[in-house]
């Protein structure tokens, strides 16, 4: 038996129905077509599948689908605003903080929901936030410094 799931993702009304069993990854990916986030190890441990549910990133494989009744959701799709990168996808792309693109998606989101929360994060802080997102070929320097140049990129709080 298939359950009705009303959400909001990247501001906009959504309705889909699931299985019980299926998790929010599969939604995004096979029902919705919203393929950024990508399906890497598919047991929480990659970070690939990273969106922002109700403010937090979270693995969406984790996540069952019939759990997001009523949340608000932000895939790596929403990010860049009237077809303009945010800073933080900005950043990766000036400092070439990404290679393959399987983890990228994640890294974004992540990053993003680090400075949403807290805007100027400290190296220490940025490499805490990022720990769940594993990237297997840029090394991550070339991310965090990427964050870090976002975090300073961003307008000053009025």
């Amino acid at each position: 038996m298939k359950t009705h799931v009303s959400t909001t993702i990247n501001g906009e009304a959504v309705e889909f129905l699931c299985q019980p069993r299926q998790s929010l990854l599969e939604i995004l990916r096979d029902e919705l077509s919203l393929t950024g986030c990508k399906e890497g190890c598919n047991n929480g441990n990659c970070g690939a599948c990273t969106v922002i549910l109700n403010g937090l990133p979270v693995d969406s494989c984790l996540v069952l689908a019939v759990e997001v009744e009523g949340a608000n959701i932000e895939t790596v799709e929403g990010v860049a605003q009237q077809r303009q990168l945010h800073p933080v996808q900005q950043c990766f792309l000036e400092g070439a903080a990404l290679q393959c693109g399987i983890c990228t998606p994640g890294f974004i989101m992540t990053s993003k929901a680090l400075l949403e929360k807290h805007p100027a994060p400290d190296e220490e802080e940025i490499r805490f936030s990022l720990a769940g997102n594993l990237c297997r070929c840029t090394g991550y320097d070339k991310i965090v410094h990427a964050v870090q140049a976002a975090a300073e990129s961003a307008p000053a709080p009025k």
